[in-house]
C-alpha cells in the first residue's frame, strides 16, 4: 500500500473508490467499509483508495496512533491510502469544497464509502444529505454505511478507548473484531529484567490508549512473526517508592518466550491476550521473582502452549 501524506502529491487517479474516515481503532464498522472498498474497486477494476486525516478531527486521545492504523489498513488489501494533514486551514474548507476540489478534481472518485454519521467542511457542517446531493451533481456514486450495534451500543472508537483504559478486554475485543493491541518500538531499558532472570524488551509506545498497569498474557508481532511472551506494565513498585514513582511514565516490557535475538528498535506490536494480575510491590527481589516464574508459567497457560514449553530457566 501506497501511502501519500500532501495532496500535491496525489497521482493522477482514475475511477478510484474512496473510504473516507478517522478510522481510529479501524474497528469493526470501519473494517466493513474497507473491505467493500477493496471489494468494490476490483470487481471494477479500479483502486481501493483510504482518506483518512491526522491529527484526530476532533481533538481527541487517540485509540492508535496513525502508524497503526496504517498498518491494520493495509493489512484489509487497500491500495493506496492518502493522509490528510487536519490543520487549522483544512479545517475551514467549506463541504462544497472537499468535494469539488479533494474528492472529485484530486481523487477522480468513481465511488465513495462513508459511515452513516460521516460530517465533513468547515464546523463539520456537510452531513449524507448533502454528500448525497453532491454525488449526483459530479457523478460519483454514494455508499453509506449503518451504524453498527454489538450488545446494544453503537461501535465507536470513543466507547472501546474507554474499555481498553478500564481493562474490559473482552468487551473491546468484540468491537475490534481482534484482540487490543499496541504499536511501540524497543528501546534500550536499564536490565533490570535480565538481572532477575527475565530479559525484557522496554516497549516506548506511541500516542496510543494503554492498558491499565498489570500483568498480562500476550502475542507479540515482531515482522511477519507472532511470538508468545508475558507482558508487564506499570511503575515498578518493588524498587521504587511511591514518592519516586509520582509522575515516572509507566514502564512497557517484554518477556519473550524462549528468545534471545537483539530487537532494538525493531517496531513490535503486542496484542493483549489474557490480564493474569494486577501490579503490586513485592518485600524483596527474591519474592518478586518467585511471582515473575508464576506469571510465566501461567501465562504460557492461558496462551496454550505445549507442555514442554513450560519449564521455567534462568537466562
Amino acid at each position: 500500500m501506497k501511502v501519500i501524506y500532501q495532496l500535491k502529491k496525489i497521482p493522477g487517479f482514475k475511477n478510484a473508490v474512496v473510504a473516507i474516515g478517522v478510522f481510529d481503532g479501524v474497528h469493526v464498522a470501519h473494517r466493513q467499509i474497507l473491505k467493500d472498498c477493496v471489494r468494490l474497486a476490483r470487481r471494477t477494476a479500479s483502486v481501493s483508495l483510504a482518506l483518512t486525516f491526522w491529527p484526530h478531527p476532533q481533538s481527541q486521545d487517540i485509540l492508535y496512533s496513525l502508524e497503526h492504523r496504517l498498518k491494520i489498513i493495509r493489512q484489509l488489501g487497500i491500495d493506496d491510502c492518502v493522509v490528510i494533514n487536519f490543520s487549522k486551514g483544512f479545517s475551514l474548507m467549506k463541504p462544497e469544497d472537499f468535494v469539488k476540489k479533494i474528492l472529485v478534481a484530486k481523487l477522480h472518485a468513481k465511488y465513495v464509502l462513508v459511515g452513516g454519521n460521516f460530517r465533513f467542511g468547515k464546523n463539520g457542517k456537510g452531513g449524507i444529505r448533502l454528500l448525497k446531493k453532491l454525488s449526483d451533481a459530479y457523478g460519483f456514486k454514494l455508499k453509506v454505511f449503518d451504524v453498527i450495534k454489538i450488545d446494544k451500543k453503537a461501535v465507536s472508537s470513543t466507547l472501546i478507548r474507554k474499555l481498553v483504559a478500564r481493562g474490559d478486554f473482552s468487551r473491546a475485543e468484540k468491537l475490534l473484531s481482534r484482540p487490543v493491541s499496541i504499536l511501540g518500538r524497543v528501546i534500550k531499558g536499564d536490565s533490570l529484567g535480565k538481572k532477575l532472570g527475565f530479559p525484557t524488551a522496554n516497549i516506548r509506545p506511541q500516542h496510543e490508549v494503554i492498558p491499565p498497569d498489570g500483568i498480562y498474557a500476550v502475542t507479540t508481532i515482531l515482522g511477519d512473526k507472532k511470538l508468545p511472551a508475558v507482558s508487564y506494565i506499570g511503575s515498578r513498585p518493588t524498587f521504587l517508592s511511591a514518592k519516586k514513582r509520582k509522575g515516572l511514565k509507566r514502564n512497557i516490557e517484554v518477556h519473550i518466550f524462549d528468545f534471545d535475538r537483539d530487537i532494538y528498535g525493531k517496531e513490535i506490536e503486542i496484542q493483549f491476550i489474557k490480564k493474569i494480575r494486577d501490579d503490586k510491590r513485592f518485600d524483596s527481589s527474591l519474592s518478586l521473582v518467585e511471582q515473575i516464574k508464576k506469571d510465566v508459567f501461567t501465562a504460557k497457560e492461558s496462551l496454550n502452549l505445549p507442555r514442554k514449553h513450560h519449564n521455567i530457566s534462568y537466562h
